[in-house]
């Protein structure tokens, strides 16, 4: 599995600034063009989108990035309250997905999560950090 890499943007001219500011004042609809297809996007998508778009407005500079939570093999063995031993094997098999950092596991939260769903077991609470 890839990772996405955060994407780093200058801040836009004065002049871009401006309009930009001037249409968010203007109107709350957010709509965009996709591949020339008008797009309306949902309210989540919506709220991240004028947010990005209102930092852009006031001359920031912005990173998008993921919040996707990555555990190591103790975290995600405690998240399934599976031993350690378990979750390496786990892991080893392709029961749970696994991103390599080096030599040193990652494993998502959400694969963990969903694992847990399939076998139907609920969700333990979050690991601690």
């Amino acid at each position: 599995m890839a990772q996405i890499k955060p994407r780093t943007t200058d801040a836009l001219p004065e002049q871009e600034v401006l309009r930009l500011r001037r249409a968010l004042e203007d109107s709350a609809d957010v709509t965009v063009f996709v591949n020339g297809t008008t797009v309306r996007l949902p309210g989540q998508a919506a709220g991240a989108v004028v947010d990005l778009l209102e930092r852009f407005a006031r001359g920031e500079a912005v990173v998008v990035t993921s919040a996707e939570k990555l555990l190591n093999t103790s975290q995600a063995a405690e998240a399934a309250g599976v031993s350690l031993t378990y979750m390496r094997r786990l892991t080893d098999n392709g029961s749970i997905p696994v991103q390599y950092r080096g030599t040193h596991r990652r494993i998502r939260l959400a694969d963990v999560q969903a694992w847990l769903e399939q076998r139907g077991t609920t969700t333990p609470a979050e690991p601690a950090e």
